[in-house]
Order: C-alpha cells, then structure tokens, then sequence
C-alpha cells in the first residue's frame, strides 16, 4: 500500500508470538500496559483469548521497506461478543434475524479488557500517517478477504477515533469514570476539593474500613507471591460467576502477569485474621492508575470502596498519576470523585442495508450520550463549585 514514498506492507499473524517484542512495543508506545506484548501474550499463552475460547488472533503487523515493523494492530476473530464491554448483541441479533450471520466478525481490542488507548499501533516516525492509514486499509481489506459482517475497533483513543470515521467507519460514543489529579498533595488535599457532605461520607467510609478487623496491603513488584494470585484468582471466579457465570481469565494468566509484568502489577489485597479475604488488581501505566478486576470472599461494608477505589488514589497522589481509569460501569464511582468521560469505537459494516440501519441508530445514539455525560456532571459531581 504506497503513499508515494515506499510500499507498506501488512501482515496478519496468528498469534502474538510471531512478532517480535522489542518491535511491538516500540510501535504500541510504553505509556498503556496493555497494549504491551507482554500483556497480550499471557491472555495468549495462558489459553485465555484464543481460538478455543473464541478470540481467534488475528493481529496486524505492517512493515516498511527495509523489512521494519512500523505498525501494529491487536485484532481477533471473535465467534462471540462476550468480554468486550461494547455491547453489539442487538446488532448480531437483528441481522440474523434478516438473514445474515453477524458471527465471526473482526475485533480490534484488547480482549476482556476496557481500557481505552490507541489502537493504531505506529512507530515514531515521518510516516506515521501513512502507517495508520494503511493499518486501517489493511483493517478493511483483511475484513472482506476474511468475508466477515463487520470490523469493530473499541476503546481506542479519540485521535484513532477521529481517523477512522475520516474513512468511513461509523462511531459510536459510551461513557466511564475517571479520577484526575488535580496536583493533590494528599488524599486530604483531594477531599478538601470536594462538597462537605461527599467529604463527610468518603471520611466515613474509610473510617468504617480502618475500625474493622481487616487490614490492606498494596503489593508490587517483588512483592507478589503465589499465595496472593491463588488468593485473588479464587476472588476473582467468585466475582465472575456472580455476574457472568464464569470467569473469563485463568490462575495461568495471573501467573504469567506476576512473573513478566509485576513491576506494572498494583495488587491490593485485604487481611482478615491472617486470611486473604478480598483484592484489587490495577496495572500500572506511564501517567495513570488502571483499575480493572475486585473480589471478595465475604461481605465486608465499604471495603470494596476503599480497596478499588481509595486505595487506588492513594497510590496515585503519592506517584503523581496524572489520573485513575475505574473501569467500565457504575455510576456509584461519581460520589468518589471519578467522574464521566466519553469513550469510543468504531465499526465497518459490509453489508450496505445494515450499515444504513446501524448508521442511523449511532446518529441518535450519540446525542443521548453527549447529554448523558454533561447531566451526570452537572448533577451527580461531588466537587465544589464556584458560587
């Protein structure tokens, strides 16, 4: 694919392992941890995403003339819209019911995982336009090679939002919560920011969680034993088959996390009468703090609070993270100070009726979550306000 200088070349690779780590993570940049080859193969190699479990990868490489990566893209043939966090199962469903088969279709993510970040991996260089808009060519192309209903790109950021719907793709718009760093010196300096009654209720609940019989401890780096991935693991299916009746990452993925990734790895585990009772699991990026799975083996009040979400600003006031990433979900995260961002994704859709429908259901879809994230901002936000 030439842009009047020399020909890209993108290649599709069936497992992260066919590329080499130093040139991925040159290209996917140090600042968001998932994106990291390491990452990507633990959910690989430890049987997670794959073909068996329906995430088939199918990841893009591009390469310049003289041979070198330049590009990426972490893609999947997915025979399901489980662990995406970008709910497409109306669409799947009207299209089968017209006749089509929406599965399998191209998923350009980071599997089970809704965290946004670029998703047009490019190398620093002159041509990194150039790279991108042959990565999403490429996206297109294998797409139709493939003969697949659609391409989705979810939870990329708004510059790789922005080029995508340049070519065509459609966008659609979701909401989460994030916490930024306003230059806190302290947790105290935080709650000092808020309204008196929000300060007065997170007081309270870290109060209750201090006078109780459990104990936390916010783990890294060598500090992770096996004991605390068997502890968090068994948290982690509890939580799972309450929700989704089933987990969807194995004990073999925390293990291959511990082992290459702990420095990145911010593990809050919880004590009750030398038993593990509860965990946080957050990973650590360039500028901000990733919350991504809790559970629990009892009820304990305010403790998921405290360890999901206080504890997480207590770590990044003390590091100076510019911010804290809570996840998809939940609107309860606006009283402790994380309030609503838009996210985003994009889709390519080959059959031109159902583009047309799904075309027009976004254009309405949009507005409404526009308007969403201002009123949750301007009625549900803790922070003081001017007059």
């Amino acid at each position: 694919m030439p842009d009047g200088n020399e020909a890209i070349t993108v290649k599709v690779l069936t497992g992260i392992g066919e590329a080499d780590q130093q040139d991925w993570d040159a290209c996917a940049g140090p600042g968001n941890p998932f994106l990291s080859h390491a990452f990507l193969s633990a959910l690989e190699e430890s049987g997670s995403a794959t073909g068996k479990s329906g995430w088939q990868p199918s990841h893009l490489a591009a390469y310049d003339g003289a041979g070198r990566m330049v590009g990426a893209v972490p893609a999947y043939l997915k025979s399901h819209s489980q662990g995406e966090y970008v709910f497409d199962h109306a669409w799947a469903n009207a299209f089968e019911r017209a006749g089509g088969s929406y599965y399998p279709k191209l998923q350009v993510s980071v599997p089970f995982t809704p965290v946004p970040g670029p998703r047009l991996l490019v190398a620093p260089g002159p041509r990194a336009d150039a790279v991108a808009d042959a990565l999403i060519s490429a996206l297109e192309q294998v797409a139709d090679r493939y003969g697949v209903s659609s391409a989705h790109v979810t939870f990329p950021e708004r510059g790789d939002w922005d080029r995508l719907g340049g070519a065509g793709w459609l966008q659609r718009l979701g909401v989460q919560y994030h916490w930024h760093n306003r230059g806190y010196g302290s947790f105290d300096a935080f709650l000092e920011a808020l309204n008196s009654r929000k300060r007065k209720a997170i007081r309270k609940e870290r109060r209750e969680v201090a006078e109780s019989s459990v104990r936390l401890h916010t783990l890294t780096g060598d500090e992770l034993k096996p004991e605390h991935w068997d502890a968090f693991h068994r948290f982690y299916l509890d939580t799972a088959d309450r929700k989704w009746g089933g987990g969807y990452l194995n004990r073999r993925f925390f293990e291959l996390l511990g082992r290459t990734m702990a420095d990145r790895v911010v593990l809050v585990m919880c004590e009750d009468g030398g038993e593990w009772v509860a965990g946080a699991l957050n990973l650590l990026g360039d500028d901000a703090l990733y919350g991504r799975n809790w559970g629990s083996d009892g009820r304990y009040r305010f403790l998921h609070f405290e360890a999901c979400y206080y504890r997480a600003l207590d770590f990044a006031i003390e590091r100076g993270l510019a911010r804290v990433e809570a996840g998809a979900q939940g609107e309860h995260k606006i009283q402790r100070g994380y309030l609503p961002v838009a996210t985003y994704s994009a889709h390519w859709i080959a059959d031109p009726g159902f583009r047309r429908a799904v075309e027009r259901y976004l254009a309405q879809e949009r507005p409404a979550v526009e308007a969403e994230i201002e009123a949750l901002d301007e009625e549900l936000s803790p922070y003081r306000r001017e007059g």
